[in-house]
């Protein structure tokens, strides 16, 4: 399965819900060493963006100690390799992972090869959503032209929610609902668009930052096709499933995001780890991290989404 086109991942009704297990930390799954690869997340669960969340350093030494096997998985619409040079830079040691895979790699990979039959028949001239105040995303090396006009266009190429690319490589800022109207224009010409990060919004310093999932969301809404390249899709499981070498059964998927970490990790038929301080965490009531949430309010956010956590706990602590 390439990702996601227009189609929906597979919907679990209230009554499929099965109940989870609430857990204090990763200690005793570790020791218990039910799992031999554990797929990460980042923001929400390792970090905040700015700085790592109390105690998760430490958890992920221990974790590699237990002999887990760890991959971050992310919808970050970077390289792989900027992915593992942040986590570097904010404390965390990159020898402790197998490796990264984001949707913004995927995305980079797929656009370069072209070897499915879906990225093969996209053109070369892109409209680019990109990054402005958080740094622009470069397409150098995937012999796209850049362009500033719905009439040039062949495709919409999201990696962000803050400006617009120009054909000189510089970026023109754009406001969310300026760029919303450009895909109204882009949806009545039919143009296909990649979403480079399928995240609807994210943490960053316990404020919430509307994400690229929220333009894709936008332009399915208004008739587009839209092809997803992360999580809640299969691809990304799937490409970490295949890194580390092992199956479902083996793996658990830890995030903070219902509808993506975990009801993409029930699509990819893995364990997962809700972690309730993140994303959710003002729906379910927290105010302080560390916080535990009540379990009725869970077990109604989880109805809500249509995700099923195996395990539920406050942070990405021991």
């Amino acid at each position: 399965m390439l990702g996601r086109c227009c189609s929906s991942i597979p919907s679990l009704n209230p009554g499929e819900l099965k109940p989870f297990q609430a857990i204090n930390g990763l200690q005793q799954l570790a020791e218990a060493n039910r799992f031999k690869a554990w797929f990460l997340d980042q923001f929400g669960v390792l970090h905040d963006g700015k700085q790592p969340y109390f105690g998760a350093v430490m958890t992920l030494e221990k974790l590699a100690a237990s002999g887990a096997k760890m991959v971050v998985i992310s919808n970050s619409s970077r390289r792989a390799s900027t992915t593992i040079e942040k986590l570097c830079s904010l404390g965390f040691d990159p020898s402790l992972f197998v490796g990264a895979i984001t949707s913004g790699e995927l995305t980079h990979q797929h656009l370069l090869r072209r070897d499915s039959e879906w990225f093969a028949r996209l053109g070369r001239c892109c409209m680019h959503m990109t990054w402005n105040d958080r740094g622009a995303i470069s397409l150098e090396g995937l012999g796209l032209r850049v362009v500033d006009t719905v009439e040039e266009a062949e495709f919409v190429l999201a990696h962000g929610t803050e400006a617009l690319g120009l054909p000189s490589c510089a970026t023109l800022p754009r406001t969310l609902e300026e760029l919303e109207n450009i895909l109204e224009k882009c949806a009545a010409k039919k143009i296909p668009m990649v979403v480079a990060n399928p995240d609807f919004v994210t943490v960053e310093v316990r404020a919430l930052r509307v994400m690229p999932g929220t333009l894709g969301a936008k332009y399915e809404k208004l008739g587009g096709e839209v092809m997803w390249m992360g999580k809640p899709g299969q691809i990304i499981y799937n490409s970490a499933m295949s890194l580390v070498g092992v199956e479902a059964a083996d793996c658990i998927a830890v995030g903070d995001s219902l509808h993506h970490d975990i009801k993409g990790a029930n699509s990819a038929g893995i364990s997962s780890a809700f972690i309730t301080g993140g994303i959710h965490a003002t729906e379910l009531g927290l105010g302080k991290f560390g916080e535990t949430a009540d379990d009725s309010l869970v077990r109604s956010l989880s109805t809500k989404y249509e995700a099923c956590p195996t395990y539920v706990l406050p942070s990405f602590t021991w």
